[in-house]
């Protein structure tokens, strides 16, 4: 039984103190809603440790108390996985004050950080030392590295480094009884038995609460070069990607693909950005780094680039000339999910296919999807070079979003089970969370989900750690 508010706020209180036991109305909100504004929920309070014993200590009330728990970073998910049911009885844990660089070893290239800091902070830490963290995504000023774990985020270098998961040597960990697993290795090699680190990253808090990390870090580059490039199909920009992969090897980091519908977007409501490309159905980003200073990545990208134009595998091209020049690059890129969710209603997909696979798909499901939606617009982009495409659709302009976003069930099995037929994922980087529960029981064989609902079973017996949320 869930004791007497009062009293369950009074043992919080003693634990993590008073300032950091949050109930009031206002207080509480920006925790309350995720944020694409999709989900709402209300808490018993937030509840913001500053230590892992804290919050060993916070969960171990809980247990006792019968309480549930729903982990939060930075609250910049896109699937509701941090945002607490509508009951009130749940607790939000936030770990924005866990924000402590607890170890930094540059001979071994790892980095020890706790939950709470945000990824841009990651990043500057391996730079002032000379090194490189290479998970990269648009929301790394405000997202924090425990929700990064927790959605095993991609990005834009998984082509080269991969995901999350790819990143992490060590975990530390509090169970649902209030336990605290001890796994911050920094080891790249131990063989001794399951690699526990693996259950709980991508478990989106539903199996304990990741609290700090051991990461990898890498040399740092010192010679870069980004180029744009017009493509004329989605055939092409893969045939392209086979050429840059041929010709940069392994210094290729990311290749990043846009419609031009989806960059007219970025441009309209980013009025400082301008086009150097204008008038193209599709683009590609490319970025290639490499630690040698003195590699000769410009003169590589341009022979590449201009073989590919020759080709017809691309129809034009511009490489940055400066670092400025680069960022404004990627600021065409990175300022499209923005873009989006000021244009209006939006459904949203993050999905995954074998890159040889993308081109039928695309065929395929957008003519489904122009039979299905003849007003909608289709939005297109993402990290062509892992296979993750966003492939959402807006709404026609001067639609009600309550109107449009009535669809999104209709659109979702039509974007699901064409992805499905092409052996995809319907959940790329951003997690399952809410939004795609029904999706992850539909799609998933029933083996994998007896296997999943085993593993929650064995690690939290009582569902209280972030329940209804994955299964």
């Amino acid at each position: 039984m869930v004791e007497q508010g009062a009293t369950v706020h009074d043992r919080l209180k003693a634990i993590v103190g008073d300032a950091n036991v949050l109930s009031a109305r206002d207080d509480v909100a920006p925790y309350l809603t995720d944020w694409r504004d999709r989900y709402h929920g209300a808490t018993l309070a937030v509840v913001k440790p500053a230590t892992t014993r804290e919050v060993s200590a916070v969960v171990a009330m809980c247990a006792q108390s019968g309480i549930a728990i729903v982990p939060q970073g930075g609250n910049t998910g896109m699937c509701g996985g941090a945002t607490p049911d509508e009951s009130g009885t749940q607790i939000v844990l936030s770990l924005v004050r866990m924000n402590r660089i607890r170890a930094l070893d540059a001979a071994n290239a790892t980095l020890t950080v706790e939950a709470g800091v945000p990824l841009a902070v990651v990043q500057k830490a391996a730079a002032d030392a000379g090194l490189f963290f290479p998970l990269s995504l648009a929301a790394e000023g405000s997202c924090t590295i425990g929700g990064n774990l927790s959605t095993n985020a991609g990005g834009t270098a998984v082509l080269r480094f991969g995901n999350a998961r790819d990143l992490t040597l060590g975990l530390e960990v509090v169970l649902a009884d209030g336990r605290i697993w001890n796994g911050l290795k920094a080891l790249r090699k131990d063989n001794t038995g399951y690699d526990l680190k693996q259950l709980f990253i991508g478990g989106e808090g539903t199996l304990g609460v990741v609290t700090a990390a051991t990461l990898k870090l890498f040399p740092a580059p010192r010679t870069r070069v980004t180029a744009l490039c017009a493509v004329p199909t989605i055939d092409a920009a893969v045939t392209l990607l086979a050429r840059m992969k041929s010709a940069m090897g392994d210094r290729l980091t990311g290749f990043e693909l846009m419609s031009g519908f989806a960059l007219s977007l970025s441009l309209k409501h980013h009025p400082a950005l301008t086009d150097p490309l204008p008038g193209h159905p599709w683009y590609v980003l490319i970025q290639a780094d490499d630690s040698a200073a003195s590699a000769p990545l410009t003169a590589m990208a341009e022979a590449a680039l201009a073989d590919a134009v020759a080709e017809g595998a691309a129809s034009d091209g511009v490489i940055a000339q400066s670092g400025e020049q680069a960022l404004k690059l990627w600021s065409l890129r990175e300022n499209i999910s923005e873009s989006q969710r000021r244009e209006g209603p939006n459904i949203k997909h993050d999905i995954s296919l074998p890159v040889s696979a993308i081109p039928a798909f695309m065929a395929e499901c957008g003519d489904l999807l122009a039979k299905a939606f003849p007003a909608s617009r289709l939005v297109a982009f993402g990290h062509l070079g892992d296979g993750n495409l966003h492939y959402n659709l807006s709404g026609p302009e001067g639609v009600a979003a309550r109107s449009f976003l009535a669809n999104a069930e209709a659109a979702n099995r039509i974007v699901h089970d064409c992805v499905a037929r092409f052996h995809g994922s319907f959940s790329a980087e951003h997690g399952v969370g809410q939004l795609k529960r029904a999706e992850l029981q539909r799609y998933k064989s029933a083996v994998e989900v007896d296997l999943m609902r085993a593993v929650k079973a064995a690690l939290d017996p009582s569902n209280l750690m972030n329940p209804g949320k994955v299964l």
